[in-house]
């Protein structure tokens, strides 16, 4: 006889592996895209550079009308389960949110080690100016959004909805 939670346990795990492949696609969509030039420096869109709200809701960095229109896509791609179900719970919220602070981990961790520009070796502060902010080797935001996220995905495990 299995384990009660041995479902729940694969379906995590077959998540996270769905989310860290996706952040591979989208990481070399945006390698092709970007090339060198991270944090869409050389596309040809507006950008913001300054402004004491991207201090504090964006880690500094400059809002540009790429990233402007690809967070707030990723994020409707990625509540795509209640427009499927047509329903809402805030498990799946819980869970649409995890999974979303994990790509983007995954993501902008891969496109530094995946393009031919970076790699490994150069993923540090000096030669990534928009990660501000850096603690054990990897950007801030990665700590941060990595304990968030899988806190989220994990309760999303385990807290049971609410009965009507």
């Amino acid at each position: 006889m299995k384990p009660a939670n041995t479902p729940r346990l694969v379906h995590l795990l077959f998540l996270l592996c769905w989310v860290a492949l996706l952040g591979l696609f989208f990481a070399m969509t945006e390698i092709q895209i970007e090339g060198a030039n991270g944090w869409a420096c050389a596309l040809p869109t507006w950008r913001i550079e300054k402004h004491w709200l991207l201090d504090i809701f964006w880690g500094g960095r400059p809002m540009t009308g790429y990233h402007a229109w690809v967070f707030p896509f990723m994020f409707l791609a990625f509540h795509l389960p209640h427009a499927v179900a047509g329903s809402f719970s805030w498990r799946m919220e819980v869970r649409c949110l995890g999974s979303l602070m994990l790509f983007w981990i995954i993501e902008d961790f891969l496109w530094f080690a995946l393009n031919p520009c970076y790699g490994l070796s150069r993923f540090a502060p000096q030669f990534i100016p928009w990660h501000k902010n850096w603690l054990l080797g990897m950007p801030t935001d990665y700590l941060l959004f990595a304990g968030i996220g899988i806190s989220l995905m994990i309760a999303s495990f385990h807290v049971k909805e609410p009965c009507p």
